[in-house]
């Protein structure tokens, strides 16, 4: 098919094109494609700089930025928020706390949960790495418009709001 045939990609909806061995992606136009290949390169770039130049990987970073919103939250409410399986961040949180970066305490209102925050040490990484992150995203963003701007971030609140369609959990 040439270019001229094929329809306009607006206007095209399939992120599927045949083939002569059947159905494939179309990696132009499928969503979860995109958001997976940006979140990866992201992630991948992210751990390197902010290791590089603070000391804590992107998944420290998810935490210690989520413990500055919300502090004394439990490893419950960080694997919700971020996404995450609770080994993987039971792990960074041992970490994390061996190295100064937060505390752990026994909840006062439930003994079964932890109520972790960060530390002294920690609230200062934060406030060094969140500059640098900031401009990440000013740079990442350039691209767009203000108005682009609000529009992306709507339509990805949106599509974060609806992703219980597909993995049957509920926000």
């Amino acid at each position: 098919m040439t270019g001229a045939s094929r329809p306009p990609k607006s206007r095209r909806s399939a992120a599927a094109a045949p083939s002569p061995e059947g159905l494939t992606l179309d990696l132009e136009r499928y969503v979860p494609a995109f958001i997976t290949f940006i979140a990866n390169k992201l992630s991948n770039s992210a751990t390197a700089f902010y290791q590089g130049n603070f000391g804590v990987n992107v998944t420290e970073w998810r935490i210690m930025s989520l413990l500055a919103i919300e502090p004394g939250i439990s490893a419950a409410r960080i694997c919700r928020v971020i996404g995450f399986n609770k080994g993987p961040v039971s792990r960074t949180l041992s970490d994390m706390q061996s190295r100064g970066l937060i505390t752990i305490r026994v909840d006062p209102n439930d003994a079964r949960t932890h109520s972790i925050s960060l530390t002294g040490k920690g609230r200062a990484t934060h406030d060094k790495v969140i500059v640098a992150a900031l401009e990440r995203e000013r740079k990442l963003m350039s691209c767009l418009s203000a108005d682009e701007q609000e529009v992306l971030i709507d339509l990805l609140r949106r599509l974060h709001n609806n992703l219980g369609a597909v993995t049957g959990e509920t926000t």
